[in-house]
């Protein structure tokens, strides 16, 4: 019986590193269709967010199934409650490279804006800190775990930033103020992106040490 739980856990840990993997795709894709403001691009990310919701729902559905046939205790019961709470984080990040999508299916078709600031700091942390939080899962790597929880704050700063900086946009150009509030929203959107990080981050740490950091001070 205890065999057959290990081999059930180990073939969950492949569906949440796939869904992972798939995830970080749609990031990268939705990244590339803001910089190269690919409206066609960005539709298809938009399509394709079914694929995501189903695999969810499938990892879901395997995490129940395990509590219900074996019900596993310690250390088990804590790997599958991890797997619960990170899958649901990375659907979330699905949902918000499809924001990104939509943000830049819109700003495609509007005349293009020059602007004083750069996104491409924050969307290379947002995306290095969904990268590391999942090879920290994978490796068991607590030390990387813990530089996704710092990066996170470099990631808000930049948001205020670039905030500040939409608004002072949006006075000098009141007349692009919506292609200005879309940019406005992608930054919003690369913050949540690097938040679920932050948080698969902190469940990594619980699954090593024990310790919960989500109300970590520092």
């Amino acid at each position: 019986m205890k065999r057959h739980l290990q081999k059930e856990l180990e073939s969950l840990k492949k569906r949440i590193l796939s869904l992972g993997a798939m995830v970080e795709e749609r990031v990268r894709m939705a990244l590339r269709a803001f910089e190269t403001k690919d409206g066609e691009l960005a539709r298809r990310i938009i399509e394709s967010d079914e694929e995501i919701n189903e695999a969810e729902v499938e990892v879901e559905e395997e995490c129940l199934k395990i509590i219900a046939l074996h019900q596993p205790v310690a250390v088990d019961l804590r790997f599958i409650n991890i797997v619960i709470k990170i899958n649901n984080d990375l659907e979330r990040v699905g949902d918000e490279a499809v924001n990104i999508a939509q943000r830049v299916e819109n700003i495609s078709k509007r005349l293009p804006l020059s602007v004083p600031f750069d996104f491409a700091p924050m969307a290379e942390k947002a995306e290095a800190m969904l990268k590391d939080s999942l090879d920290a899962l994978v490796n068991q790597d607590v030390d990387l775990a813990y530089k996704v929880c710092l990066d996170d704050d470099d990631v808000d700063r930049m948001n205020h930033t670039i905030y500040d900086k939409v608004k002072d946009a949006i006075k000098k150009q009141p007349d692009r103020v919506a292609y200005l509030l879309n940019l406005l929203l992608i930054a919003r959107h690369l913050e949540r992106i690097a938040d679920h990080a932050t948080n698969i981050a902190e469940e990594v740490i619980y699954m090593i040490k024990g310790e919960i950091s989500r109300h970590r001070k520092e």
